[in-house]
């Protein structure tokens, strides 16, 4: 008896102590209840493959004891029979702001002084969109309204994170209960978090797409510098906090499919896995998102129909806007049979409540029910390393679970209760009796009337009562038992019916008042369910989740490559082809060949004669009448990129074009009708040293990576003039040094000095052996000087934007004094003063064929340029820097025909075989000769004629326009849009709800255009 009694007072004992073990005191009494519950007789989902019939769920203090058929309850145990109901784990989301303060973006405006510098006080990174050292666990605000907002879609765990930035910091697991903080955190620095965004901060750098990249880049290097020795010579919370984050899980906020792509990429630089947060449209790039082997974070923000009832609406809907429109419910379906891991998001949801009518969308149109709950459990519990906490029910969990009326993706299920670490939160009432069916109603002495109460949900009934053949919609309150009813019966005689009533089991009684004052009593008796839903009481114990996807709800709905008007169905393939009896200009010493033949295979010319044998069963082309080229190579295009200036410092070195092609660009496929095979894409002209040159073939429907041209040597903008010194921007822009034409030099004098000063400590570093390693620090990675000192060592080539001789003049002896070269002066208008001395240092000249006049640089111009100096030996080409005249560059070239009796061969020469020796790829492209790369034109006549078009463009043997499928495809492509302008205006009419389409015009990048400043002719754009 003494035994039993202190075992008992020692349990006792223990539980007390654990009631103690609290740091916040009260003022009152405690009240600490055991939280011991057991909920019985359910079907428990405990993960998306394990579902158990009739079975007990037992929690106490928070956490799962038991979950099982046959579980013993203990005593004390608050025992709930949830009979016909089902318990699944609380939904998590990996991407909320929710408790994070918010993010005030202030960007001054085109004519604000711009911030150079930080403002940010204290041992922090140098910019600040770097801020790693932000950490959500404690920014965390708990806010009740917004955590209720949560619930109530059968959320129990979130995580948090600062918004803000490049580098954002730490993210939080937190549940969603009323609580203290310090309890509802439940995991601090759980993940870390990047963006290409730079939030908050106002400095001027990076003001691009490709400077974010940069920026994270070198932020990544710096950290690991700082954690191998960089941290003896200074103290950088920012680059602490960024080397200790890299052993949490990354989330990267990429925005898009594209934006996948390139958060792969540098996550791929730096041995980091990330999972990465998209834009809904993976869909778009599945082959290449899977490629990545990122696990994936996908919101549900599906966008909204358009109004295109007027014909003149519609037109400024493109097709990809409204392609998108009906295929963004299929893209978590798609993932899944792509099998790429991915998690569901609230992120990006004007409004939550779409949430669940946007996942049962995705559900119609292909995404099984088990895959979606995976996506809301198991899989994002996993990717932040918290599987042992939420996503399951498996005993040892957290307490996190919600109780619902039946299957979770139901549209009539509803959601009971959501309860976070054993702490009950009511949703809708699991003991409110469903009013949903057929009621017989009596009013007074009016008995032939029917109530009818349906809905989706039990929390959102729809009444109607029909008298007689009319159908009347009465305004309806229920609590409860308790219903409120007012209703005009006698649409002919005004006055409302106002009814008082009571529910008991399956009938209504009650008093009320007719329209003449008289007081009157009514019924209602249950006779049935609503013919055309079927109510949350009746649903089914069965399987919990579907493993198979339901058929997707369009089968007309294809990708196309890229997901913009004329894409193809298949991406082009290389062929084996014949073309025969064409004029063949081969640009090499047979010159131009009548009559001839050209075998293409494996991409490659094959063979080049007359009379050559065909092999079977390969593709032949009649080129008779008609002019055989290789592909017109643009030096110097803006096309295809999402971003062009990264004009925050006076050098940009640092930053690539490749990390922002845009290969949906439609002046791709433009240029393709323009015989265009290969274009260099440049940076501006907004700073001295520019960005990294990407020099892709325009390859219409490839990816970013299947653009660039493989193996090619590296090329850098450089720029002179009045663009560099911000003669143009507004009298605020006279901080940004240089502010002066002797100022440019300058830059280039620091730059380069520093660059092989930066060389020679690597090299020296180098030098060293392994034990003298082991003691030293390495010199600091610096991706700006890394780009200079592969021009020093003639790994990176320069192409310089240029107008004026003496500037011209001044960077050829930097050059020489320095010891690298000019490749290229791109404009070169006054080249022909110079040109000479051009050819002496070696350096190209890309010049425009009869641009002058424009600006003040450029009044010297003449249109002789060209032709003067080809004749001192120069290598010109002729470029386009407009994505319009690209089209055309053969009718350019043909100029210099005209101005100054170029012949024919060698004008052709200047748009394909010289740009292709100043971007040293002449040994691939630039002639007709058997081993080169296959990119040819077929033209309809002389390619210097101005009646000229191409009648096939092919790149690599693989055909990526033909004139004899443009139409069926403007057909195919206009019948597309028909179907579905028709199916908008059908989901309008069937209440949809809709916006009205807005004229929005293409950016045609420039020269000088920075991001952020309009560009011409966007004054309008929304």
């Amino acid at each position: 008896m003494i035994k039993h009694f202190l075992t008992g007072l020692l349990a006792t004992g223990l539980m007390y102590t654990a009631v103690a073990q609290t740091t916040f005191p009260r003022n009152g009494v405690y009240d600490e209840r055991p939280g011991l519950y057991a909920f019985t007789n359910a079907t428990i989902i405990v993960d998306p493959q394990t579902t158990l019939q009739n079975a007990t769920l037992l929690i106490r203090d928070g956490r799962i004891e038991a979950v099982g058929t046959s579980v013993n309850l203990p005593a004390g145990a608050v025992v709930t029979d949830l009979k016909g109901k089902r318990i699944y784990p609380g939904l998590v989301d990996i991407d909320s702001d929710y408790g994070m303060p918010e993010v005030k973006i202030e960007r001054r405006g085109f004519f604000g002084a711009p911030q150079l510098e930080s403002n940010k006080k204290g041992a922090y990174y140098w910019n600040q969109a770097i801020q790693p050292e932000n950490d959500g666990s404690l920014l965390f605000k708990a806010a009740s309204e917004k955590a209720d907002e949560l619930r109530k879609l059968g959320f129990g765990a979130v995580l948090v994170y600062p918004h803000d930035g490049v580098a954002r910091g730490t993210g939080a697991l937190v549940t969603l209960a009323d609580d203290r903080e310090n309890t509802v955190v439940l995991k601090p620095n759980a993940t870390a978090h990047y963006s290409f965004s730079k939030g908050s901060s106002g400095q001027t750098y990076p003001n691009s797409m490709m400077g974010s990249v940069a920026l994270l880049r070198q932020a990544m290097y710096d950290a690991d510098w700082y954690k191998k020795g960089g941290s003896k010579e200074q103290a950088n919370m920012s680059l602490e906090a960024l080397s200790r984050n890299r052993s949490l899980p990354s989330i990267f906020e990429a925005g898009d499919k594209l934006g996948i792509l390139r958060a792969d990429k540098i996550g791929d630089e730096f041995g980091m896995q990330y999972i990465i947060r998209g834009g809904g449209d993976e869909y778009q790039r599945l082959e290449e998102v899977k490629a990545t082997g990122a696990p994936l974070i996908v919101p549900l923000n599906y966008p909204t129909a358009y109004d295109v009832e007027d014909p003149w609406d519609a037109d400024n809907v493109s097709l990809a806007e409204l392609k998108h429109w009906e295929m963004a419910p299929m893209n978590a379906g798609r993932l899944a049979s792509a099998s790429i891991e991915f998690a569901l998001t609230t992120a990006g949801l004007k409004n939550k409540a779409e949430f669940w009518p946007n996942l049962r969308k995705a559900i119609e149109n292909g995404l099984s029910e088990q895959k979606a709950l995976e996506a809301l459990t198991t899989i994002p519990a996993r990717l932040i390393h918290a599987e042992d906490m939420v996503g399951t029910l498996q005993k040892g969990r957290l307490a996190n679970f919600i109780i619902t009326s039946g299957n979770l993706f139901s549209a009539d299920n509803v959601i009971f209760e959501n309860w976070m670490r054993g702490k009950q939160y009511v949703v809708t009432s699991k003991d409110a009796a469903d009013p949903r069916g057929v009621w017989n109603l009596t009013i007074g002495n009016r008995s032939n009337l029917k109530l009818t109460i349906s809905g989706k949900s039990v929390d959102k009934p729809e009444y109607q009562i029909m008298v007689d053949t009319v159908k009347v919609t009465p305004k309806v309150v229920w609590s409860g038992d308790l219903i409120s009813m007012q209703v005009q019966l006698d649409k002919k005689q005004p006055g409302t019916t106002r009814l008082t009533g009571y529910r008991t089991g399956t009938a209504i009684k009650g008093d009320g008042e007719s329209p003449d004052g008289k007081a009157i009593t009514w019924t209602a008796v249950r006779t049935g369910d609503t013919p055309t839903s079927t109510t949350a009481t009746s649903t089914t114990a069965a399987m919990a989740t579907s493993t198979t996807a339901t058929s997707p709800g369009s089968t007309t709905a294809t990708v196309i490559y890229p997901f913009v008007g004329m894409g193809n169905a298949q991406k082009p393939k290389a062929e084996t082809v014949m073309i025969r009896n064409a004029t063949v200009w081969t640009n090499e010493k047979e010159g131009i060949l009548a009559n001839a033949d050209v075998l293409v295979s494996g991409g490659k010319i094959s063979k080049v004669g007359k009379n050559l044998p065909v092999p079977a069963d390969i593709k032949v082309i009649d080129g008779t009448g008609k002019h055989l080229t290789n592909g017109i190579i643009d030096e110097h295009s803006h096309i295809a990129l999402l971003s062009i200036n990264e004009g925050g410092q006076s050098s940009s070195a640092e930053v690539r074009m490749a990390d922002v092609i845009n290969p949906d660009d439609i002046n791709i496929y433009r240029q393709l009708a323009g015989g265009v095979t290969t274009s260099q894409l440049l940076h501006g002209s907004a700073n001295s040293i520019g960005g990294q040159s990407a020099i892709v073939k325009l390859k219409w429907g490839e990816s970013p990576e299947g653009m660039l041209i493989k193996g090619a040597d590296g090329f850098i903008k450089f720029a002179l003039g009045e663009n560099v010194k911000q003669a143009n921007w507004g009298d605020a822009n006279r901080v940004r040094f240089p502010q002066t034409r002797m100022g440019v030099e300058q830059v280039y004098m620091d730059h380069f000095t520093r660059a092989k000063e930066y060389a020679a400590g690597w090299t020296s570093y180098n030098a060293l052996s392994a034990k003298q390693k082991a003691t030293a620090t390495a010199p600091r990675r610096d991706i700006e000087l890394d780009a200079l000192a592969e021009i020093l060592s003639a790994k990176r080539f320069i192409t310089c934007h240029s107008y004026v001789q003496s500037e011209i003049n001044m960077l050829m002896k930097v050059a020489d004094s320095l010891g690298f070269k000019v490749n290229t002066f791109t404009h070169i208008l006054e080249g022909y003063k110079l040109a000479d001395k051009m050819a002496k240092h070696g350096a190209g000249g890309s010049s425009f064929a009869d641009w002058w006049a424009y600006k003040m640089e450029v009044h010297d111009a003449i249109p002789y340029n060209a032709a003067l100096m080809h004749r001192q030996g120069v290598t010109v080409s002729i470029n386009s820097d407009d994505a319009e005249m690209a089209r055309r560059l053969n009718q350019e070239a043909a100029k210099t025909v005209e101005y100054g009796g170029i012949p024919e061969e060698d004008a052709w020469k200047m748009v394909t075989l010289n740009p292709a020796k100043l971007l040293h790829l002449d040994s691939r492209l630039g002639s007709i000769k058997v081993g080169k790369d296959a990119d040819l034109v077929l033209w309809n006549t002389n390619p210097l004629s101005i009646y000229a078009r191409p009648e096939i463009t092919m790149i690599e043997g693989a055909t990526y326009f033909s004139l004899k499928e443009e139409d069926r495809k403007r057909e195919l492509m206009q019948a597309e849009r028909a179907r579905l302008i028709q199916k908008m205006i059908t989901a309008k009419s069937s209440g949809a709800s809709t916006t009205r389409p807005t004229f929005r015009r293409a950016r045609m990048w420039h020269c000088e255009d920075v991001e952020g400043v309009m560009a011409e002719g966007e004054e309008n754009r929304n």
